[in-house]
Order: C-alpha cells, then sequence, then structure tokens
C-alpha cells in the first residue's frame, strides 16, 4: 500500500490488485485499510488524480513494466514461511504474462526463505505464462526495509536497495530506482538468494540486539544502583556497536522479527545448520513482556480485583498494529491474576477489542484510562505518555503505581514527586 502511494505520488501510473473487496473498497474511496502517518494524505491525492487505481482483477496487471509481489509471508504453525500467498500471486500474474507483449519485471517484495525466487516464483510463472525467466518476463528478489510507523519516509528515502536477479534484469530495475529516487542511493546488486537472506539478516541482527539489551536490562534489574540506560550509552558510544536498537523495554513485536526469526531458524533447520544465537534471541524476548506483571505484583501485592491500566497496545509507536505485541501477553497474564484490566492506545483500540472484546475496560482517553487504578503499565512509548508528568498519575490514581516498560520517564522525577515507580532496567537504590 505505501509503496504504491509512494510510486503514484511521483507521477508512476500504479494498478493495486487485492482479492479482498472490502480493502478494496476503502482505497476506492481514499481510506486506508491501518494506520499509518501521512498515508492517508498520500492516499486521498493519488486516488483523486487517477495515478493510483486498485482492482480485484489479477489481469489488471499485465500491461505494466513491472509487477510488484508484495503479500504477507505469514508463519506455519512450526515457525517455518507459508508461501502460499506468494504462490498464488505468482500463478495469477504467470497467467496474465501469456496475455502480454513485450517484456515485464516481476519483483518479489515480500520477505521470503533464500531459494523463494529462484525455486518457487520462476517455475510457477514459467508454467502458468509459457514462457522462459529473460524471455518475455524477468524476476527480482527487491526485499523491503520499511519501519512501520515509518513506511512513508522509508518508502521515499531508503539507506539501500537491494536487488537479486539476472544482470538485465536487475539494471532494468536499477533503472528505475534510479529515475524515482535519483542517483544517490546504494544500490546492492547480487543473487537472488543473497537479497533474499538480507532481509533475514537485517531482523534478525536488529532483534538480537534488542535482545542484548534487554537481558543487560535484567541483570541491571537485580544489581543495586543497576541501570540499562547508563550502560545503554556507555556501550553505544563504542562505534562498532552503535546506539540505536538499545533501548531497554519489554521485547519487540509486530510482524516482522517474530515471523522472520522463526522463519529463518525454521530454514536453518531444513539446511542442517544451528542458529543458536536467532534461537536465544527469540527465548529472552519471550521472556521479557511478563516482566511487567512482576513489577507490578511486586509493587502492588496480589492483583486480585485491583484495577490495571495498559497505556499503549500497539507493537509500536505511530502504528495501529498489535500483531505480537507485548500488550497481549501482558493482558492475557494480568486476566489470569483476576484484575480488572483498563487499556488505552491512540490508534489500536479496535483491534484490541477485537481481539479481547468484553474482557476489557475500555478508556477513551489516558486520562480516563488511569483513573481510580491501582497501578498503570506502559507497555507502548506513544509521545503522549511521554508528556504525562507524575502530578497526573498521583492526582487520578486510586494509588500511583508506575511500571514504565518502556523507560520514557525519568526515575529520579517521578519517584522525588511520590510515584511509586519501577522500570525496566533499573535496580534499586
Amino acid at each position: 500500500m505505501v509503496t504504491a502511494v509512494c510510486f503514484a505520488k511521483r507521477g508512476y501510473e500504479v494498478v493495486g490488485v487485492d482479492p479482498d473487496s472490502r480493502r478494496i473498497e476503502l482505497i476506492r474511496n481514499a481510506k486506508a485499510p491501518f494506520f499509518e502517518p501521512s498515508l492517508d494524505v498520500y492516499l486521498k491525492e493519488t486516488v483523486e488524480n487517477g495515478r493510483l487505481k486498485v482492482t480485484s482483477d489479477s489481469v489488471a496487471n499485465a500491461g505494466s513494466d513491472f509487477a510488484y509481489i508484495t503479500v504477507g509471508t505469514p508463519s506455519a504453525d512450526d515457525g517455518s514461511i507459508d508461501l502460499t500467498y506468494i504462490r498464488n500471486a505468482a500463478a495469477a500474474i504467470g497467467k496474465s504474462l501469456r496475455k502480454r507483449e513485450g517484456y515485464q519485471v516481476i519483483v518479489l517484495k515480500s520477505t521470503v526463505i533464500p531459494g523463494t525466487a529462484r525455486n518457487v516464483v520462476k517455475p510457477i510463472l514459467e508454467e502458468q505464462s509459457g514462457k522462459e525467466l529473460g524471455r518475455g518476463f524477468g524476476l527480482c528478489s527487491n526485499p523491503e526495509f520499511l519501519r512501520e510507523g515509518n513506511a512513508v519516509y522509508d518508502s521515499e528515502s531508503p539507506d539501500r536497495i537491494v536487488i537479486g536477479g539476472q544482470v538485465d534484469d536487475i539494471e532494468r530495475l536499477e533503472m528505475f530506482y534510479r529515475e524515482f529516487y535519483g542517483q544517490s542511493h546504494h544500490v546492492i546488486k547480487t543473487t537472488y538468494e543473497n537479497a533474499e537472506l538480507t532481509k533475514y539478516a537485517n531482523n534478525s541482527f536488529l532483534a538480537m540486539k534488542v535482545s542484548f539489551i534487554n537481558m543487560i536490562a535484567n541483570l541491571c534489574q537485580k544489581t543495586t544502583g543497576g541501570d540499562v540506560e547508563d550502560v545503554a550509552k556507555g556501550i553505544g558510544l563504542d562505534k562498532r556497536i552503535g546506539s540505536l536498537f538499545l533501548m531497554a523495554g519489554l521485547g519487540w513485536g509486530g510482524s516482522c522479527f517474530p515471523k522472520d526469526l522463526k522463519a529463518i531458524a525454521a530454514y536453518g533447520k531444513t539446511i542442517n545448520v544451528k542458529t543458536t544465537l536467532i534461537d536465544a534471541a527469540i527465548s529472552v524476548n519471550d521472556e521479557q513482556p511478563l516482566k511487567a506483571v512482576e513489577m507490578a505484583e511486586k509493587l502492588s501485592g496480589d492483583l486480585r480485583g485491583k484495577r490495571v491500566a495498559i497505556l499503549g497496545l500497539a507493537f509500536k509507536p505511530n502504528t495501529d498494529d498489535i500483531r505480537e505485541a507485548v500488550s497481549i501477553p501482558i493482558i492475557r497474564k494480568l486476566l489470569t491474576t483476576k484484575a480488572k484490566v483498563a487499556v488505552y492506545d491512540p490508534a489500536a483500540m479496535p483491534n484490541i477489542r477485537a481481539l479481547f472484546r468484553d474482557e476489557l475496560q475500555y478508556a477513551e482517553t489516558a486520562m480516563d484510562c488511569i483513573n481510580r487504578a491501582d497501578c498503570c503499565i506502559i507497555a507502548t512509548e506513544w509521545d503522549e505518555f511521554k508528556k504525562m508528568l507524575p502530578s497526573i498519575f498521583i492526582q487520578n490514581m486510586k494509588r500511583p503505581v508506575v511500571v514504565d516498560g518502556r523507560r520514557i520517564y525519568d526515575p529520579l522525577t517521578f519517584i522525588e514527586a511520590g510515584v511509586i515507580f519501577s522500570a525496566i532496567g533499573l535496580g534499586e537504590t
């Protein structure tokens, strides 16, 4: 969706194909089917000027120079990648290739394990089109590196562009990107498999970095005078390490890290390669969210019958995405304690309501959420929560107990103000 509107905004003619008729109708009415900053503005402009058209007719792409496969690649029950949507998209594009003359480059942008373009997509395209790769169509692996909450910016200003495939097809796609982005962007040209593996390596490394600092945070929390933020600053200034992704918290979630790490670990098993570091990163992350409940019980005692407020439900700020969000295991654990759970998020309330229905109390504002609460857990670092002063918790809560699961508050300020305060990676003084 974001890729489509960004192409269209630059003046290219874009046709989006999706089998979901409800989603198609939303987009035709210039309504984004999910929340992403700036997307609604771009969508309205491109739909109204006719640069972006959407349809459920898979043949509609037949006249395009490039056909992008951007479908989901969910996890199977064993964590391995499910390529059902990839196969369906490749088959649809292959059928449309039968009906066209000229050359079309198929661009595989979905996150897929190494070998997918060569061993899955290529054979399907050839079978369904009756044509051979390099004669009538081309194929490139071109993974996306968009961050939810910053996807429009990343689409327009990528750190790098990775393209895998045959030389001629890479040159065609690179020429288009040079036209779209200009000459300054770093383009990495490689094989299908290296391009596919780069996406997994990228996400796995970032996830391991987060899990590492969370492991250090757990050490700090058990150490008198420990504070993970000081440790993170200390190691982040080492140029070999860097400061990004060293923010301790309740763990990572979303549609990418959990799915991708499970998929690459499962891929490792199929080729008899141990992925010990990735397995450890997953293990640390699985345990991290429940630290918030442990901290709440330490400060508030037995939570049965107590009102526990959770501020933040999306897996990160600036999105309504709750896939693998840390708020979900926290809520489920709190419900087992028989606590009364009140929740609030600026964007993700409808998605959480659809999941938990009448099990929770749904607040309209952050103030409403913490009102008369016995404890408050910060689960997502939205800007509006960062602006909440200690006095707000003291004046509105039944007992001002705050568990800062995202390290958005200055501990000394809150403690001196009279808040009963605890934070991830903060040891006792």
